[in-house]
């Protein structure tokens, strides 16, 4: 323990509106101890760890690093300064694998010279990760992707190392592995804050340990000096009798309620299982053994076989899905609607049973909701607040919330307690015994064989996809749930497809969900179109027609690698193609006959300057003017075709040919400017993937608030995007100068959609953070494709549209389900 502490809080403040989150609380971290943080979900823990990382400003309070004063912390500046945290939902990016998240948040002169693939690997495995690097983090599991965000943090040997919840979602063995890192991290002369609901772990780790409550700090001491019930009492500001409820008497004395015979899915097989009716059924084993799956196929989210029967019927398909309530282990991907208020998150299941007629009765909704909230102590400033403004546990009660009042024949919950606060999850626990004890049957997949304990009639233990053990009784204990677990013996039921080829169906996998599929797609369906069209007319591979087919594609290929720029981040540019309009109609004064090649040179400055504007323009008004991007860009897109129109109400200006045979100049049949085109969009493919801007550009994209905490500077990365992509338009622009020879300020209207189109059929998500410029650049092409095939088919111009609305529907259906396809366990 060093005297000056790592980290110091001094008099913190924090309010959201009229919320207060923190109230004058101080805190002080030393080297070399694990300070825990506890408090109900709501204290304002991940507020105060929030501020102590960067990435929350407080409004009132002093920071201080190793006994520096640190005036305005920043997520970049305490990333320099040495200070790492593993939230609580892991700060990873979906749309980006492995290798790329841990790039991303390790600086590079921490990554080793050698093989840094290698290190990686090491890094993960010495955080109990088997990962792939090639993994799309999108695909992986909750304890996964905290692993990956344990991972990261490591890799910074960081001066103060933060842990907020870590153990969650994951199992005994992976939580010692973090427990032997936090050692270690100690033992180096780091400061560990450890913010955790979970009394054990703050017995076993933990030095020291402070409390908050409502805002404020209710307490401060060594652990060695407080008792369990002392803390408590701090934490929940009262006695609490007991966590869990009492059993149910005799449970297997009632009537069945559940019944699963032979139920056989991808990660589990020939599983059975009985509820009676009052009765708690827990799910054991090692995460990733399969009792998620089996859960998920008792809710019908999951494919499967075997036999299901709920109160003498037997149910599959739609009317499974319809009895069952389905609280998932993973509430922000699954369980809420970020966009949405509490109460809306949690009517929506039961909205049918408020409606007379098709509608919704408003007063019916409010009070049911009002009533589900109050059993379950959900503290939200109104009902209808955003769902995101709640603190997890309380995301949790929501998501309970829901289930309830869905008023389900069963009830399915996969860690429902997973990061609620002691006297939260002793109400969690009191609900679900009221709910078994009205005649619903419940089960539960608990990591936490002491939860299991204490709540379940009955416990089946999973290992390897299969049912090991059946516990009942005096027999539900943590000893013999645990023993269960570590003694099983079987091996996982294969498929005699996987058997035969599991490399091969796992690379085939890869392939099909990484960035470049769309681009095969594109590429063969290119090559067969130009065979079925040359077979029917053979002047379509005619020299001049291949030149004016390339000339007219460099056009709408510039424009559509701008137009990618733009919705990686999750943006999209409406006005490029009446910018691209406006800046031939500039061309149309200036670079004509008898100009002189300094006017001309001056007019190509101006055009890109107003290029660039416009891109700056479209940018502040996203990022800072707080217009969604579609409302801005149209904005703009009238906004520049209202001055096109006011230029040049008609066509005139003639271009120089001089300009335009130097712009369209050919190496045989091949354009100049398509071949440049091709080179730029290599270049930024390289840079999306090697560079930092490009890990960038994705991250914003992909999760913008992760991206912040990563120390990134999105606002910076989207207005940039803009201006990057009207850069293009520009280029874009001389060629569509070159191919009308006029001004015309009609004429570049067009790009906006084809351009948009490109993207999509390249693969680019519109939601951000996924896509390709090798893939927009074939799209592009297949456009221009299709646009030119048409004639040499006789086909009229409505086929052109036609043909362009069959392509996007078709990519966006395959890339979609192949991307939202879940990994086969193995």
């Amino acid at each position: 323990m060093t005297e000056v502490p790592a980290l110091r809080l001094s008099g913190v403040s924090k309010h959201y509106g009229p919320v207060r989150a923190l109230s004058d609380v101080s805190l002080d971290v030393f080297g070399g101890r694990v300070h825990a943080l506890l408090g109900e979900n709501g204290a304002g823990k991940s507020t105060l760890m929030g501020i102590a990382s960067g990435s929350t400003r407080p409004d009132d309070g002093r920071t201080s690093v190793a006994g520096e004063p640190v005036p305005a912390l920043t997520a970049d500046q305490a990333s320099r300064l040495g200070i790492a945290i593993v939230h609580q939902h892991p700060a990873v990016l979906a749309d980006m694998t492995v290798a790329e998240n841990i790039r991303l948040a390790v600086p590079p002169e921490r990554m080793p010279d050698g093989n840094p693939r290698l290190w990686m690997v090491e890094l993960l495995r010495s955080v109990g990760s088997d990962l792939r690097l090639q993994d799309r983090v999108d695909d992986l599991g909750v304890a996964q992707k905290q692993l990956l965000e344990l991972a990261k943090a490591v890799a910074l040997e960081p001066k103060v190392l933060i842990l907020d919840e870590p153990t969650a979602p994951l199992g005994p063995e992976q939580t010692e592995i973090l427990f032997d890192q936090v050692r270690r991290a100690t033992a180096r002369g780091t400061a560990v804050v450890y913010i955790t609901h979970r009394l054990a772990e703050v017995r076993e780790i933990a030095d020291e340990v402070t409390v908050l409550r409502d805002g404020r700090t209710r307490g401060h001491a060594n652990v060695t000096d407080l008792t369990d019930d002392e803390m408590l009492r701090m934490i929940v500001g009262r006695e609490l009798a007991s966590t869990f409820p009492a059993k149910n008497p005799d449970p297997a004395g009632a009537k069945v309620a559940l019944e699963v015979d032979g139920l056989s899915g991808d990660g589990f097989h020939d599983a059975r299982l009985v509820a009676h009716h009052g009765e708690i059924v827990g799910l054991a084993g090692i995460v990733g053994n399969g009792q998620s799956e089996f859960l998920r196929a008792l809710a019908g989210l999951r494919q499967s076989t075997g036999k299901i029967v709920l109160d003498g019927s037997r149910l599959r398909g739609r009317a499974l899905v319809r009895s069952t309530a389905y609280m998932p282990a993973d509430r922000h991907r699954e369980g809420l609607l970020p966009a949405m208020s509490v109460r809306e998150n949690a009517a929506i299941s039961a909205l049918p049973s408020f409606a007379t007629g098709g509608v919704v009765a408003g007063s019916r909704e409010r009070s049911q909701v009002d009533i589900e909230l109050a059993k379950l102590s959900v503290k939200t400033a109104t009902r209808e607040t955003n769902v995101m403004a709640l603190s997890g546990g309380n995301q949790q009660k929501v998501v309970m919330a829901r289930a309830l009042l869905a008023a389900p024949r069963l009830l399915l919950a996969d860690e429902p307690t997973q990061g609620v606060d002691v006297g939260a999850r002793s109400e969690i626990y009191t609900i679900m015994r009221d709910v078994a004890a009205s005649g619903v049957p419940v089960v539960v997949v608990s990591s936490d064989a002491k939860e299991l304990e204490g709540l379940c009639d009955r416990v089946v233990v999973f290992s390897r996809g299969h049912v090991v053990a059946e516990l009942t009784g005096e027999d539900v204990t943590e000893e013999k749930i645990t023993g269960a677990v570590v003694n099983a013996t079987t091996h996982r039921q294969e498929t005699p497809a996987a058997k035969a080829a599991p490399a091969k169906a796992t690379r085939l996998r890869d392939l099909a969900k990484g960035d470049y599929a769309p681009s095969l797609v594109l590429a063969l369906v290119i090559l067969a179109l130009g065979a079925y069209t040359f077979a029917h007319n053979v002047r379509f591979l005619a020299p001049f027609n291949v030149t004016s087919l390339l000339t007219l594609l460099t056009a709408l290929a510039f424009i559509s690698l701008g137009q990618t720029i733009a919705i990686m981040t999750g943006g999209i540019d409406l006005s490029v193609g009446p910018l691209a309009g406006l800046l031939v109609v500039i061309a149309s004064f200036f670079v004509t006959d008898g100009r002189s090649p300094v006017m001309i040179a001056l007019a190509f400055v101006i055009m890109l300057a107003v290029a660039v504007v416009s891109g700056l323009l479209n940018g502040v008004l996203v990022r800072f003017g707080g217009f969604t991007a579609v409302a801005a860009t149209l904005t703009l897109y009238i906004g520049l075709q209202g001055i096109s129109l006011l230029l040049r109400p008609f066509q005139g200006g003639f271009i120089s040919s001089s300009v335009t045979d130097v712009i369209t100049v050919s190496v045989g049949f091949v354009p100049v400017a398509f071949i440049v085109a091709v080179v730029v969009a290599v270049a930024l493919e390289l840079a999306l993937r090697f560079t930092r801007w490009g890990h960038g550009l994705r991250a914003a994209g992909s999760n913008e608030g992760s991206a912040r905490r990563l120390g990134l500077k999105v606002d910076r990365i989207h207005v940039l995007a803009y201006v990057g992509c009207a850069a293009l338009t520009f280029f874009g622009a001389l060629l569509l100068m070159a191919q009308i020879g006029v001004g015309d300020p009609t004429q570049g209207v067009s790009y906006t959609l084809s351009s948009i189109t490109a993207v999509v059929l390249g693969g680019a998500s519109l939601a951000g953070g996924r896509g390709s410029f090798i893939g927009t650049l074939l799209g592009a092409t297949l456009i221009q494709e299709v646009l030119n095939a048409t004639t040499f088919l006789n086909l009229n111009q409505s086929w052109q549209y036609f043909f362009q609305g069959v392509l996007i529907l078709i990519a966006a259906a395959i890339y979609t389900r192949v991307r939202r396809r879940t990994p086969a366990l193995v």
